[in-house]
């Protein structure tokens, strides 16, 4: 069994420091976005990479910072939708980065409310076991994601909705997930390459689909080859090796984290899969 070891990363002496100033201008963009909402988009991508780095600084995830940028990330990406669904003229509260801020609804759609993003907001809130934003996040219109006028194939809102139905417990499961599927074949993808898809986009529902047949041998198969081929994607050039966005495996740790709340440990260790995310040590410390 080979277990990717993701590239080598020297934090440096000034570590610290460094994180210390990137949460800072963080904090600002969560500030701004709060009073502006149409600005949540760029403060939740703000939110994932400075996540994403802590991990470069911290690949056990096991500092506090880490967990309460992850936190951060989790508040974030929920209230971008939160204000989404919330009517013009008033206001939705959400708790980010330790503050309850008032946010301003938007009444409807934005470039950012995509179901790109929504999958991100969702495996974030997987991580963190927040179950109230989790079901927030369920209820998600898919007219809204629809209306955000960004494309993606259609088998993204087959995955939504089988995901929306997986935590809601509602009837067909079985057929949105088939759909979702049959939407990934190659021959037919519109707007993302053969290469995305095959090794970023379709190992996720394969492994979601093996968590909910639970068989645990074959869940554990092709969770390994999800993070296998995460690796070869983010490291085929110099370019994507410096990309944040393959600093961790994003999807296959939500379904990581799914798999241990079932009592189905994880055979290997990776730092794509940071251990203190999955096993959710830093849970309960501070309100999130």
């Amino acid at each position: 069994m080979m277990i990717p070891a993701r590239p080598a990363y020297e934090p440096g002496d000034d570590s610290a420091e460094l994180l210390k100033g990137l949460d800072a201008r963080t904090l600002r963009e969560i500030e701004r976005a709060a009073q502006s909402p149409r600005m949540f988009g760029l403060a939740f991508g703000k939110t994932l990479r400075t996540a994403f780095t802590h991990c470069l600084h911290d690949p056990a995830a096991r500092a506090s910072g880490t967990w309460q940028a992850w936190a951060a990330a989790m508040q974030t990406g929920s209230a971008l939708f939160a204000s989404a669904m919330t009517a013009e003229g008033t206001t939705v509260e959400c708790l980010i980065a330790h503050e309850k801020r008032a946010v301003p609804g938007l009444g409807g759609p934005t470039p950012f409310t995509d179901a790109g993003t929504w999958l991100q907001a969702f495996w974030l809130a997987i991580i963190c076991r927040d179950q109230v934003r989790l079901t927030q996040l369920a209820h998600v219109p898919m007219e809204l994601l629809r209306s955000s006028g960004t494309d993606f194939e259609e088998y993204v809102y087959d995955w939504v909705d089988a995901l929306q139905t997986y935590w809601l417990e509602g009837e067909g499961l079985g057929d949105k997930l088939v759909a979702a599927f049959d939407g990934t074949n190659p021959q037919n993808l519109k707007f993302v390459d053969r290469e995305l898809m095959l090794m970023i986009l379709y190992p996720p529902l394969n492994v979601f689909y093996r968590f909910l047949t639970q068989d645990d041998e074959e869940f554990d198969k092709t969770l390994l080859q999800a993070v296998q081929l995460h690796h070869e994607y983010w490291t085929a050039d110099e370019e994507r090796a410096g990309d944040l966005d393959g600093a961790v495996a994003l999807a296959p740790l939500a379904l990581a984290c799914l798999a241990h709340d079932a009592g189905r440990p994880i055979p290997f260790e990776t730092e794509y899969l940071p251990e203190g995310l999955l096993d959710r040590s830093w849970l309960g410390r501070f309100p999130t």
